[in-house]
């Protein structure tokens, strides 16, 4: 049977992910609905992507008995309604990263998630590539050692743009983007909290970071180095640097299709449905449906990918980062 997708938000991002499940076997995966506030918006989304209903509000949508789980890709600071909202309607949630603005939030939706037994994964693409799973088996295998030095960069020009430049739209290149560099660097330091987290950074006119970096201390002489900016680009690669060699994940790190290793390159293309796609590696969303395909299949609560206490520690990282800059947002 299939698993039938409620889509919430009808952006950009929203378009890339029913691409991808447009690409999945209809036996598998089905677009069943999509909400917007505007109702507009979701009638024009609708009618894209043959899509059977259009709502013009989220409350309808999370009623709605034919969708078992719902991709939340509306921008950042209503996430904790939005993913609140379906949870207690007993939809399974995928959420676009950052799971909420701050770590309070992300707190609040996974108890709510644990206490009424709904699925719930943040969306970090990555984690359920072939590139990651290869990775984390490479790093366990000790093909580089012991790791000491994580390099991860990640910049485009886009501090013009207001999900970017505007507090509102939940900009700010830590808060937007930041989960994609902290989320490799936990990946590889496997979930632990570092011991410490050094940040400073640039904050345009409406008090949000355009520029930031940060260095993040681990057990073991373990450390981090993170660079993220809106106003240059940067190759959006990374380097994880043990005492017996490197690993190199190529752009874009957070959705790679390869990986330069001791041993050789590890490569695999994304997943080609034949349409153009507003974000680089979105390609890759089809991984992501599948992975909440099977966590539900098996009754899970959380992917394994993107555990629920991962979540937590990265929003953590990100928040300190932020605040060290100086950024706050009206949830904080």
């Amino acid at each position: 049977m299939a698993l039938r997708w409620g889509i919430a938000g009808a952006g950009m991002v929203s378009e890339d992910f029913t691409k991808a499940l447009n690409f999945l076997p209809s036996s598998s995966h089905e677009v069943a609905a999509v909400a917007s506030r505007n109702l507009s918006s979701a009638k024009d989304f609708a009618e894209r992507f043959s899509i059977p209903v259009a709502y013009g509000s989220y409350m309808e949508l999370a009623r709605d008995p034919g969708v078992d789980v719902v991709y939340v890709g509306v921008i950042p600071p209503p996430h904790l309604e939005v993913i609140s909202l379906m949870l207690r309607s007993g939809k399974a949630v995928l959420s676009e990263k950052p799971l909420c603005v701050n770590a309070k939030e992300t707190k609040q939706v996974i108890q709510l998630a644990r206490e009424k037994g709904v699925f719930l994964m943040e969306g970090i693409q990555g984690r359920s590539f072939p590139v990651y799973h290869a990775l984390r088996q490479r790093l366990q295998e000790g093909e580089i050692g012991e790791i000491r030095q994580v390099i991860v960069n990640q910049g485009w020009p886009a501090y013009h743009l207001p999900k970017i430049s505007e507090k509102s739209q939940g900009g700010g290149i830590t808060l937007k983007y930041g989960t994609l560099s902290v989320q490799l660097v936990s990946f590889v330091m496997n979930g632990e909290k570092p011991i410490t987290i050094s940040a400073a950074g640039i904050v345009n006119q409406n008090g949000v970071d355009i520029s930031t970096g940060a260095t993040l201390v681990y057990s073991g002489e373990r450390m981090a180095t993170i660079c993220m900016s809106a106003t240059c680009r940067l190759p959006c690669d990374a380097l994880i640097i043990g005492t017996k060699g490197t690993i190199k994940v190529n752009s874009p790190m957070w959705a790679p299709k390869s990986m330069e290793t001791p041993s050789g390159i590890f490569e695999v293309p994304y997943p080609d449905h034949g349409q153009p796609t507003n974000f680089n590696g979105t390609q890759g969303f089809i991984y992501e449906a599948e992975e909440v395909r099977r966590c539900l299949q098996n009754g899970l609560l959380e992917s394994p990918n993107v555990p629920w206490q991962e979540s937590i520690l990265i929003a953590e990282i990100m928040e300190e980062i932020r605040m060290q800059v100086g950024v706050t947002y009206d949830q904080d």
